[in-house]
This record gives structure tokens, sequence and C-alpha cells, in this order.
């Protein structure tokens, strides 16, 4: 009898598992030449994923990243350099492909829109206490008011002190 539980436990793990091994894609083949890799890797890594966009491009296993590093080793293979590459990326792609895009009219607000969002938040927070604190009126206390508060204080420090005691 624990044969078959054994046996009924190690098929049900196996076809947990039978699954994953139907749906996995084949492995990206590697280029020949480990330097064209090499070079490949040192390019896609400073480029960014266009459906991924915040993976670099060596890193994402999208569809589309896959083409394009299909595309920069055959740009290797014909011999072209690493500038005409990234070139001929952003011709294709824009800036973005980038993930360092060049500082120029067109890219200001990559550099500068995050700190001017920031800005803006922290304007607006303060505009906002302001407000808020002009909104709460403001009232002086007589010397009766103070008498009581301070007598109330007076019996909470002692209601305190007792039940610690306690």
């Amino acid at each position: 009898m624990p044969k078959k539980i054994f046996l009924f436990f190690i098929l049900t793990l196996m076809t947990m598992g039978l699954p994953s091994t139907i749906f996995a894609k084949d492995a990206v083949p590697l280029a020949d030449d480990p330097v064209i890799e090499q070079r490949l890797i040192v390019i896609s890594e400073e480029m960014r994923c266009l459906v991924c966009q915040n993976e670099s491009l060596a890193g994402s296993r999208s569809d589309l990243a896959n083409d394009l590093r299909k595309e920069i080793r055959i740009l290797i293979k014909e011999g072209k350099t690493d500038d005409q590459i990234r070139s001929f990326m952003v011709d294709r792609y824009g800036d973005f492909v980038l993930y360092r895009p060049p500082v120029k009219p067109i890219t200001w607000l990559l550099w500068i829109g995050p700190f001017v969002i920031l800005l803006v938040g922290i304007i607006g927070l303060l505009v906002y206490l302001r407000r808020r604190n002009l909104s709460v009126p403001s009232t002086t206390l007589s010397a009766e008011d103070n008498r009581r508060i301070d007598a109330l204080l007076k019996d909470a420090k002692s209601n305190s002190i007792e039940n610690l005691h306690d």
C-alpha cells in the first residue's frame, strides 16, 4: 500500500511540472563568435527594451528584444562600429531607445521633467499647508480656561501614577 501512495505522489508531481515544459520556449541561440556576442551584450546593455521599458535590451526576453538583438548581430557582422549601430537604433526608434538619451531640446523633458514634477509637488504642498493653517481660527484662552486645563492635567497625571502603582 505505501508503494502505491509513493507512486501516486511521484506521478502527481510529474504531471504538475508537465505544463511548464509544454509552453517552454527554445533558448535564444548565441552567436558563433564569442567576440560578436560580447559586443552585442555591451551595446544592448545601453539600450532600453521598447516593450518592457525599464529593462535593458540585453536582459529582456520579449520577442521585439530578440529581434533587435538579431538586428544588432547582423550589423556587427557587417562591420559597423558601436556608434554606427547606436545611430541606426536611434534613427529607427528615437532617443527613447537609449538609457541615457543626449541632452538636447527634444529630450529636455526627459532630463528636467522629474525635477519639475518634484518642485510643483513641493510648492503645492506648501500652498495647501499654508491655506489649511489660515483656515483654522486661532483663539486665545482665558485665565479660567488655563486653570481648568491645569486641573485636568494634574488629575490625569495623578491617575496615571496611581495606575502605575497598581
